[in-house]
């Protein structure tokens, strides 16, 4: 049996360590087939020089039936980023080319897939409001989030 005095400098020694443990710059999105995301709020430490979101597809459609891709913009252009997006159709991954409104984008993942995005924190401002979605058309009014930065 520990003694009380020991467990607590192990205790007190962990949670030392923990506070010291740099921020984490990144995280794990969900997307399913009922056209979800499992977050809605992605809060980025202002000490990421990077942030890379991985995203996962739990569920079992093909990318031509339900897929899913990440997709940051300002809250102001999503809708815009979005039907520019669907124009662009599947082989552009639902962004178009070149499009500035357009932050971060993964590619359109299926049933079982996965892929990820590293966003350049640089380029994103603490205080501005960041939304991040699935452009697959019909599904950015339901699947998105709110990114912040501090």
């Amino acid at each position: 049996m520990m003694r009380p005095f020991v467990l607590a400098a192990l205790l007190s020694a962990c949670s030392q360590v923990h506070a010291q443990s740099p921020a984490s710059c990144e995280t794990t999105v969900d997307g399913n087939d009922a056209m979800r995301f499992n977050v809605t709020e992605i809060k980025v430490d202002k000490a990421c020089k990077s942030f890379t979101v991985k995203l996962t597809h739990s569920g079992k459609m093909p990318r031509e039936a339900m897929g899913h891709n990440w997709v940051l913009a300002k809250k102001a252009d999503v809708s815009a980023a979005a039907n520019d997006g669907m124009k662009a159709g599947l082989a552009n991954e639902y962004v178009q080319p070149g499009d500035a409104r357009v932050l971060a984008a993964t590619k359109v993942i299926g049933g079982g897939g996965s892929t990820s995005v590293t966003v350049d924190t640089g380029k994103l401002a603490a205080g501005e409001e960041y939304t991040f979605f699935c452009s697959v058309p019909g599904h950015w009014t339901i699947m998105k989030g709110k990114l912040t930065i501090g």
